[in-house]
């Protein structure tokens, strides 16, 4: 145990645990309910036919794109680590040296690039990208709540487009608008605020929707002056 520990403190492969340490509190914040599972994306799906910014489009330039950034993060992190433990404990027990362990570092970053590469191509097939859905073009419908709650930080929700594919986005309700929005909750997506990627909504009844079809929604159908059976 000590000489493994010796090992997975030392160069390269400390670098690669300190990313992994920092995975493993991403994950446990997803799984507390503190950030979305997207957070790192700024809400998948939505405006996927422009060129990709931040990490979706780092991974992106380097061939890791197609399946969501922190579960690319994770398999590439993972894999590095491993290969740079592997590496370094090879060079250290055989070559010896400072050069070696210099070149445990890009190997392991190729090994850890190619091994992700493969593992994310089944994942790019059953990811579901919408393409040509502007942010604008959802601000005035009706959305569902997906999260414990919406706060000012906080907050995602599912919104439906015109041809039925529906998107997991960013919201975010101010003041009293965040009373009552909880999980499957309806709201109004009134505003889109691209300095942080997210849109504004209001609590809403689904009979207020702008966007559905009266023809096929009974409460809108109903005669006003006919008593309830």
């Amino acid at each position: 145990m000590s000489e493994f520990m010796r090992v997975a403190m030392d160069f390269p492969a400390v670098l690669f645990g300190f990313g992994l340490l920092v995975v493993l509190f991403y994950w446990l914040a997803v799984l507390v309910g503190g950030v979305g599972v997207d957070a790192l994306d700024g809400g998948e799906g939505i405006d996927a036919a422009a060129p990709g910014t931040g990490f979706a489009g780092a991974l992106a330039a380097v061939g890791l794109g197609g399946a969501p950034v922190p579960i690319s993060l994770t398999i590439f992190l993972s894999i590095a680590w491993f290969a740079s433990l592997s590496g370094t404990a090879v060079v250290s027990g055989t070559l010896g040296g400072t050069l070696p362990r210099l070149l445990v570092l890009p190997a392991a970053l190729l090994v850890a690039w190619a091994a992700t590469r493969l593992l994310v191509l089944p994942l790019r097939r059953l990811s579901r990208r919408e393409t040509g859905i502007n942010h604008r073009d959802l601000v005035g419908r009706v959305c569902t709540v997906r999260t414990g709650h919406v706060g000012h930080r906080f907050g995602q929700a599912e919104i439906t487009a015109d041809d039925g594919s529906s998107a997991l986005v960013q919201v975010r309700a101010l003041d009293a608008d965040a009373v009552g929005l909880t999980a499957g909750s309806t709201a109004l997506v009134y505003d889109y605020d691209p300095e942080d990627g997210s849109f504004r909504i209001m609590p809403c009844d689904p009979v207020l929707d702008p966007t559905a079809d009266p023809t096929t929604d009974p409460a809108r159908n109903r005669d006003p002056g006919a008593s309830p059976h």
